[in-house]
């Protein structure tokens, strides 16, 4: 134990640069818009905070359970049986337009409290389903483990802090765009600006899956 004390804190003066380095870009490939943090901004800001809370539980675990897929060769694995693909992308596009369809046709919030939407806000299981259905999850999680490197002799320890630093990452994103959400539901006790601004973020968020899926 003292040896692995010792070890740890000469490797510290390494270690710290190169996790900032991994910090950043993994914040420039996973925290920019797309299809989950659209959608958290958009069920925040249609819902308010409490109601959000289990989507985007959802989300997170989702989103992390993408990333334990790519830390373990399974997307690598998928993605040599391409017959596979079509169906995989057809199932991810069914439920964003679903769930798009759920955030345009969302009802203003009801009263002065938060939260107090009329309806059923998307629930931790869709939260969960879109968190590994979203395309560009993939394509961000796979280029930032596999292009990023931690100081560590043993390869194992360094995939395990490579999981550990950026599945607090991925909670950090969807919280400060859940905060954002939640800030525009302020706005949305008026029936048009909440109905305008519902069809604008299931717009965006269409675009952008359809985007990370073909651009």
């Amino acid at each position: 134990m003292l040896t692995q004390s010792v070890s740890f804190f000469t490797l510290a003066p390494e270690l710290w640069p190169s996790v900032l380095a991994l910090l950043l870009s993994a914040l420039a490939v996973m925290g920019t818009p797309g299809p989950s943090t659209l959608s958290v901004t958009a069920v925040g800001a249609a819902f308010g905070l409490r109601r959000s809370m289990a989507y985007v539980l959802g989300i997170n675990l989702g989103t992390v359970s993408v990333l334990l897929a790519v830390a373990a060769g399974i997307v690598a694995m998928l993605m040599s049986m391409p017959q596979l693909a079509p169906f995989l992308l057809a199932a991810s596009l069914a439920y964003i337009l679903y769930l798009a369809y759920r955030i345009a046709t969302a009802p203003p919030l009801a009263g002065p409290v938060e939260g107090q939407a009329v309806g059923s806000a998307p629930s931790f299981l869709g939260g969960y389903l879109l968190g590994i259905a979203n395309p560009k999850a993939y394509l961000a999680i796979s280029a930032v483990f596999a292009g990023s490197s931690l100081p560590f002799a043993d390869p194992l320890l360094e995939a395990l802090a490579k999981l550990a630093v950026l599945s607090l990452l991925i909670v950090a994103i969807h919280t400060v765009w859940l905060l954002a959400g939640v800030s525009l539901s302020r706005l949305l006790r008026d029936p048009l600006a909440s109905r305008l601004l519902n069809i604008a973020f299931a717009a965006i968020l269409l675009v952008t899956t359809f985007w990370a899926a073909f651009g």
